[in-house]
């Protein structure tokens, strides 16, 4: 996780993409964040998971530290210096899709440096507003309400709700928003950690809508295109890990370098789908 000034010279982008891949928080990476790398159920000619990336650039006697993002909305980033280091740690809330300069180092100073990233800007506060219910389906079924014991546990996914629905099912916006992150690369085999295919969208009061467990070669959207609620995205599956065939919907905000859930209300053709506190295995 760290590099000295030789193996930076030599190799510079290899250790601080591991660096940008494999740290953030762990509760969820089964949802995609971050990233996994490569998967023995993903092809080899499909492209890299979008990711947020530490690199170094410039020449002469200081060093530029650079950040790509390649989520089509923010990001805060917080890059921390094993070493006692001036102006670290550093944390910033960078916008979508591009690269932005952080800092400038002198070239010859030993670095070790940590990168964390997560997706959304902090402080954003969930409208308590009605969310389709996000399947076009003729009926409501739950396989694991709010507090689910099976993997609604964490942060993360503890205001999740499970929808079953047969493989194929057209997904749909709940709410009008922009696509800020794709992934498609897995196919349905069940119980597979950090494979999930899904969706991530972007709402106007800055919360994100977690659409998961999605058929591969689905999507009908792609990254920074705005969508409307009721628009299709994809279509369910079995990606990931899942139990059965079901959708992992769930609306996330960005509480300070965490992603944590909020509860929603879903409003079905029968009024608003009234929810369980806690629910068994889907």
């Amino acid at each position: 996780m760290s590099a000295d000034n030789q193996t930076m010279r030599l190799r510079p982008a290899l250790p601080l993409l591991l660096v940008a891949l494999m740290l953030g928080p762990a509760d969820a990476q089964w949802l995609g964040w971050p990233p996994k790398p490569a998967s023995p159920s993903s092809t080899a000619n499909e492209p890299a998971a979008a990711a947020v990336r530490l690199r170094f650039a410039g020449h002469g006697a200081m060093r530029e530290l650079w950040v790509d993002n390649d989520l089509s909305g923010p990001v805060e980033v917080r890059i921390d210096s094993a070493r006692v280091r001036p102006g670290f740690p550093l944390q910033r809330t960078l916008p979508g899709h591009g690269s932005y300069l952080l800092a400038h180092l002198p070239k010859d100073a030993p670095l070790s440096l940590r990168l964390t990233a997560v997706p959304g800007t902090p402080g954003a506060h969930a409208q308590a507003i009605g969310y389709r219910f996000p399947l076009q389906l003729p009926e409501v079924r739950v396989g694991q309400a709010p507090q689910g014991r099976f993997s609604h546990v964490d942060a993360e996914n503890r205001q999740a709700i499970d929808f079953a629905a047969p493989i194929g099912t057209p997904v749909i916006a709940a709410r009008a928003g922009t696509v800020m992150q794709v992934e498609e690369r897995f196919g349905d085999t069940p119980g597979h950690l950090d494979e999930a295919n899904f969706v991530r969208i972007l709402h106007a009061d800055g919360s994100m809508a977690v659409y998961a467990h999605l058929q591969r070669g689905s999507l009908e959207v792609a990254p920074g295109q705005r969508v409307e609620a009721g628009q299709m995205l994809a279509r369910s599956g079995n990606s990931g890990y899942s139990s059965g065939p079901h959708l992992h919907f769930v609306v996330q905000v960005n509480r300070g370098m965490r992603l944590e859930s909020v509860p929603v209300k879903i409003q079905t053709n029968a009024g608003e789908l009234r929810l369980p506190r806690t629910s068994a295995q889907p």
